[in-house]
């Protein structure tokens, strides 16, 4: 007789990033990460703030929390959502179904009351008006008021797919209105590192700029150079 499988797989304990390393991705932009990692990082285009217009519900940061879904289903998520630490993002795995939505008001309005810092998933979320009203900061590739079914199974805490990028528990996350970058968390003290040479390289660019630059350095020195083959 083949038994039934759990309806849940769930991983409870995994290394978490210090505060220095939440505060230090908390200060960022994802553009900044996303160069910090040689130009990856980013979830992709299709998973967006649901509100890009308000400034604190397009932005949040904080610990991973994964959980696998699955299409069409939310137990997972739910699980997730009792099982999150204050400050935690949930990273919903959908297999970027679009069907239904797999979160609502009333879910994230306890996600909130938990004090989780927002929700990130790669399909559709519903009830817009209650969602702006609980003021979780949402991110999602759609949304459909269809609702889901909650019969797994799932797991949460174990490392999944969004966007095409592997994402685990304990990673970082930032997410603004550049959409959504994460950073593994064996890599976050490297990342960092070089997070501070972008950071200062870009304020120097932009004072320039903003003096009046109108041409990279890099671009007048190529002009200039016998690498460039005139045909005029």
């Amino acid at each position: 007789m083949i038994h039934e499988p759990p309806l849940l797989t769930a991983r409870r304990n995994f290394p978490r990033p210090t505060a220095a390393q939440l505060a230090a991705v908390a200060a960022a932009t994802t553009g900044w990460l996303v160069d910090a990692q040689n130009g990856r990082g980013s979830l992709g285009p299709r998973i967006k703030p649901l509100f890009p217009h308000d400034p604190k519900l397009a932005r949040c940061s904080g610990t991973v929390l994964t959980c696998w879904c699955g299409p069409d289903d939310n137990l997972a998520l739910a699980a997730a959502a009792a099982l999150a630490r204050p400050g935690d993002v949930i990273v919903a795995a959908a297999e970027g179904f679009e069907g239904s939505g797999v979160c609502g008001d009333l879910l994230a309005g306890m996600m909130r009351n938990k004090g989780i810092a927002g929700l990130v998933v790669d399909g559709a979320v519903r009830d817009i008006a209650g969602l702006r009203e609980v003021g979780l900061p949402v991110f999602a590739s759609a949304v459909n008021p269809a609702s889901c079914v909650r019969s797994g199974p799932g797991t949460v805490g174990l490392p999944v797919v969004v966007g095409g990028r592997a994402v685990a528990s304990g990673d970082l996350l930032l997410a603004d209105e550049d959409w959504v970058v994460t950073v593994p968390l064996a890599e976050a003290d490297a990342v960092l590192a070089r997070l501070a040479e972008i950071r200062a390289a870009e304020a120097e660019t932009l004072a320039k700029v903003r003096a009046g630059l109108q041409i990279p350095g890099w671009v007048e020195a190529l002009l200039a150079s016998d690498r460039v083959r005139w045909v005029d």
